[in-house]
């Protein structure tokens, strides 16, 4: 005689298998060699992450990144010969759709504004810890603009000191005014969801309008037209 157990055993279908999402394709371009081992060693050893390639200077990784295609590159800025600003803004016109993190010790508010005007989509001090960087990399991939929060409040400053803001984001209606003056102040698709109560998905649809309207492509050049970086 079957048991409620075993007949509910034999007409319970498997459950499917879960969708193969291949790991997140990373490449490190830094001069400081132990870093950027340790950076190679928590890539490959975190799963959903690989380490695709890591060189210590701008011009060999220029060479090598057309190859591996990483989908997200870390950056340092202190490169030999070459920096890192520079060498961002090649890759970008190299490989359009590969996000950029800068990952360093400058924290000025010209470098830093000089980067996002470079291409970069995320900004990070060098003391982020590893469980930041691991989620800044899947937040830049999602389309997000990481940024440790004390660089994102330097940037706050620059955009309270030059007051209203400028003539090309008028056009924007005042809920999309709050969208992207939260993530000016390093605010996460989830996180401007929760501060405006909306849906993420009503984030994202006024983040497409905001592109629109302002002729970018990306986060963070909404950012930068928001915070003045381009007249």
């Amino acid at each position: 005689m079957s048991t409620p157990n075993s007949r509910l055993a034999q007409s319970t279908p498997n459950p499917p298998p879960l969708p193969f999402r291949p790991a997140l394709r990373v490449a490190i371009v830094d001069d400081d060699r132990r870093y950027r081992q340790s950076l190679a060693v928590l890539l490959d050893g975190t799963p959903g992450f690989q380490c695709v390639g890591a060189w210590a200077s701008a011009e060999e990784a220029l060479e090598q990144l057309p190859v591996c295609r990483p989908e997200v590159a870390l950056i340092d800025i202190g490169l030999p010969r070459m920096s890192g600003i520079e060498c961002a803004g090649r890759l970008r016109r190299l490989l359009p759709d590969t996000e950029i993190i800068i990952i360093t010790v400058y924290e000025d508010t010209e470098r830093i504004l000089d980067s996002l005007r470079a291409g970069a989509a995320g900004y990070l001090a060098k003391q982020a810890t590893p469980a930041e960087i691991l989620d800044a990399i899947q937040d830049v991939h999602r389309g997000g603009s990481p940024m440790s929060s004390h660089i994102a409040r330097r940037l706050i400053e620059v955009f309270r000191a030059m007051g209203p803001p400028p003539p090309q984001t008028e056009s924007l209606s005042p809920r999309e005014q709050e969208v992207l003056g939260l993530l000016a102040k390093g605010y996460r698709y989830r996180e401007i969801a929760e501060a405006l109560h909306i849906s993420v998905l009503t984030v994202r649809t006024h983040l497409r309008h905001i592109y629109e309207k302002l002729h970018v492509r990306s986060c963070t050049e909404a950012v930068v037209k928001y915070l003045g970086g381009q007249t």
